[in-house]
């Protein structure tokens, strides 16, 4: 892709991956260890997670909406309502959160493992060297992000380093 400057773009899907995650998947995985060390069982108002975490509550509305749809927190209404984790911190991945927020997690389309698509240009995976350096990359991503909790990143520093020791 070309911009109007005449400059070479990457596209969408890499360009995301060299950005990092999105600022709506910071969003949703701060607001995810606010609820993970609230008390058992009490819920935490969205405006309180949002002045915490200096997150726009109509935008953290959105995030969380789009986490109770998909089964990792459950809102309770009334007085004494807001948000609670449905599964337990120990649980929910940042891989899982991230792929929910952002979608998938492959720094090219045909290292998607939940949205496969052959690259525009590809004359053959098994002989793009490109595929396979970032094969590596990907992996190396997933083996992290889908083995790290938010309980992991609540958790003391020192217990981190003692369970992936273990």
């Amino acid at each position: 892709m070309k911009s109007p400057a005449g400059r070479r773009e990457c596209p969408p899907l890499v360009c995301r991956w060299l950005k990092m995650i999105t600022q709506k998947a910071k969003y949703a995985l701060r607001a995810l260890t606010v609820l993970a060390e609230a008390d058992d069982g009490e819920p935490v108002m969205i405006s309180d997670i949002a002045a915490q975490q200096k997150i726009p509550k109509k935008f953290l509305e959105q995030i969380l909406l789009d986490l109770k749809h998909q089964g990792i927190v459950v809102s309770r209404r009334g007085k004494q309502g807001g948000y609670l984790l449905l599964k337990p911190a120990d649980m929910i991945t940042f891989g899982e959160v991230l792929r929910i927020i952002d979608g998938p997690i492959a720094p090219l389309p045909c290292l998607s493992i939940t949205a496969y698509r052959k690259c525009d240009d590809c004359d053959g995976e098994q002989n793009c060297q490109i595929r396979h350096v970032f094969a590596k990359v990907a992996d190396a991503t997933r083996k992290v992000l889908f083995s790290t909790t938010i309980a992991d990143a609540v958790a003391p520093r020192g217990a981190e380093v003692t369970r992936m020791l273990a």
